[in-house]
């Protein structure tokens, strides 16, 4: 615990997150093209869909981390709020724009799916109506942490925006069981029993694509984390030297 509370400070942070960052993106580059490998070219035809399916190896995992995304997000705003931290704040605002890219590929490629399967691009389904709703939370979210020039009070309005939209993630995840939805129900059940609902190599494929997507998501967080640091401390002195340090 020591450990990691002695790297909650932005000076300590900044060369962590930088030595961090090319193994991140490595493993991003690397899980995704083994990912893409497996969906499009070793995983099986579906039997029903035949070859439109394998969108669903970028599409599920992209839902999947935009809902993940921000009940982190969440997380950090809520620190950030308890124990009024700098660091708690700027991995919440940096979480955002990646979520809202993940919620908008979530959409678009489920719209690109549901063209040639439900013969529509949108309809006003639960699960898409939610999703939707989870794109706006983190767009209202980056609007307004924008929008407040006090860091302290764009940090804490924001923050509250982000706690009270979580009760929306167990809507989007739960939505096709509590309603009667067109969009099809869970594949993927922890604890299901032996009659799996999808071949291994398709399980497999979706679950390297949800990591991939995770590793990129920390590779970009810490980067743009890194980049407020410098623009917060710009007037300390470790950044002084940082940049004197950087021209020699």
């Amino acid at each position: 615990m020591n450990f990691l509370l002695s790297f909650s400070s932005p000076k300590a942070f900044y060369p962590l997150a930088g030595k961090l960052l090319p193994w991140f993106s490595a493993l991003a580059i690397v899980l995704t093209a083994i990912g893409l490998y497996l969906g499009f070219f070793v995983a099986p035809t579906d039997y029903k869909q035949g070859e439109s399916y394998r969108i669903i190896f970028v599409h599920v995992a992209a839902a999947w981390m935009s809902m993940f995304i921000y009940v982190v997000m969440a997380g950090w705003s809520a620190v950030g709020m308890i124990w009024n931290t700098k660091l708690s704040d700027m991995m919440a605002g940096a979480l955002a724009p990646t979520g809202a890219l993940f919620s908008f590929i979530a959409l678009w490629t489920g719209a690109l799916w549901g063209k040639p399967t439900w013969g529509t691009y949108w309809i006003w389904d639960a699960r898409l109506t939610s999703e939707l709703i989870l794109l706006f939370l983190y767009i209202g979210y980056i609007a307004l942490r924008s929008a407040i020039d006090d860091p302290r009070r764009a940090a804490r309005a924001s923050a509250l925006l982000a706690i009270v939209g979580v009760i929306n993630i167990p809507i989007i995840y739960f939505s096709v069981l509590w309603w009667n939805t067109l969009h099809q129900g869970p594949t993927v059940q922890l604890g299901a029993q032996t009659d799996a609902k999808m071949a291994a190599t398709m399980l497999w494929a979706m679950l390297v694509m949800a990591v991939a997507f995770w590793m990129y998501t920390i590779a970009v967080v810490l980067a743009r984390v890194r980049s407020e640091i410098l623009e917060r401390e710009r007037s300390t002195a470790w950044v002084a030297e940082l940049v004197l340090e950087s021209r020699k």
